[in-house]
């Protein structure tokens, strides 16, 4: 495989290749513009771009070293690595973070996603696992910080509706049916006030349960660049808005992602008004029936933590439990070791001194 950096030209092929949306050309831009360092590497085999690998660096504060992230990137090879150790050599990165989107078990499964754009229904053993970790640590690479959780829930939009309401579980259905009868309204609503309302919900949501979320101005160039700004002229937006109505007033809004043949939930937020409606079960529902309206295959939740109360949410849903091949540090300085000493001291200084409590980022 021969591996360079690309440009612009070539950005409707590494759309093509790049298996999932924070792979994406455009979210690279929108990184961009908060401040990152975006370099695009490309992988060929026989002239065809196969392979796109995005870097996000991230200076760290008041030294001139970086740290760079490939999250939900390609399967890595051995090409990818020694690209991705010059590329950190040339940036003065002191590591370069993985967190490839490859799936090596799904409820117990045998087929996998490999990093690219669909589901391969091919046997993915525990020699081809084993196999992939051997790479990484005879490159060093040593097991990171996670960003992603480990684990995330997948559903499949290929059965049908009456399918995937018999395997909810019974309050789950019971929910649907009582938002239903109490006219809850699920829409896709794009438009300003929605967006505008959304934020109002972020940032209620965040102050109603304790825990960091991104920026305003995150999530409005998020949208900016994810929404309002085409893929190409024959492509509909990465990111769109749900929402549900009670009563003419928006109570939960969800931001969901379209990329190939996967719809993504990566972020929410409700009101604590109106609980009792059940909103976000019907929102859950009609975001299932909204992937299986554009022929989409796989329903991926964005994430799975143990004992979290959305967790348990989801779960009603009955989606598979998928494992990623986890989280990977390609060390590529000897300053590594005093840094990770150094951020470890700090996030326990952060947990022991805030009142919020430390959670996991939604990208």
């Amino acid at each position: 495989m021969r591996i360079k950096i690309i440009t612009e030209r070539e950005k409707e092929a590494f759309n093509k290749a790049a298996g999932h949306p924070l792979q994406s050309w455009e979210w690279g831009e929108f990184r961009k513009k908060t401040g990152n360092k975006i370099v695009r590497l490309a992988g060929y085999r026989n002239n065809r771009l196969t392979e796109a690998i995005q870097v996000v660096f991230s200076q760290i504060p008041h030294t001139n070293l970086k740290i760079g992230t490939v999250i939900r990137g390609p399967k890595p090879t051995k090409e990818i690595l020694s690209a991705l150790r010059g590329l950190a050599k040339e940036e003065n990165a002191i590591f370069i973070k993985l967190e490839p989107f490859v799936a090596v078990r799904v409820d117990g499964g045998s087929w996998m996603v490999d990093g690219n754009n669909t589901i391969h229904k091919t046997q993915y053993t525990k020699h081809s696992r084993n196999k992939l970790l051997k790479l990484l640590r005879d490159n060093d690479c040593v097991p990171g910080k996670t960003l992603f959780t480990p684990t995330s829930f997948w559903i499949d939009l290929t059965k049908s509706e009456d399918e995937l309401l018999k395997n909810f579980s019974s309050k789950t259905r019971y929910n649907i049916r009582l938002a239903l009868k109490k006219g809850v309204e699920i829409v896709e609503d794009n438009t300003k006030a929605a967006f505008n309302r959304y934020i109002e919900l972020t940032r209620e949501t965040v102050e109603r349960q304790g825990f960091y979320a991104h920026t305003e101005r995150y999530h409005r160039l998020m949208w900016e660049f994810l929404h309002k700004i085409p893929i190409s002229k024959s492509q509909i937006p990465i990111a769109r808005l749900l929402t549900a109505k009670y009563k003419g007033e928006i109570i939960t809004t969800w931001v969901l992602f379209v990329w190939h043949e996967f719809l993504y939930y990566p972020y929410g937020a409700s009101s604590d008004k109106h609980k009792n409606v059940m909103a976000n079960n019907l929102m859950m529902w009609e975001a299932i029936r909204y992937g299986r309206n554009l022929k989409l295959k796989t329903f991926d939740l964005w994430g799975r933590e143990e004992g979290k109360g959305f967790t348990k949410f989801k779960e009603g849903y009955n989606p598979k439990i998928v494992e990623f091949l986890g989280t990977w540090d390609l060390v590529t300085s000897p300053l590594y070791y005093p840094y990770k000493t150094a951020e470890s001291a700090r996030w326990l200084f952060l947990k022991a001194s805030s009142k919020l409590a430390i959670t996991r980022p939604r990208f």
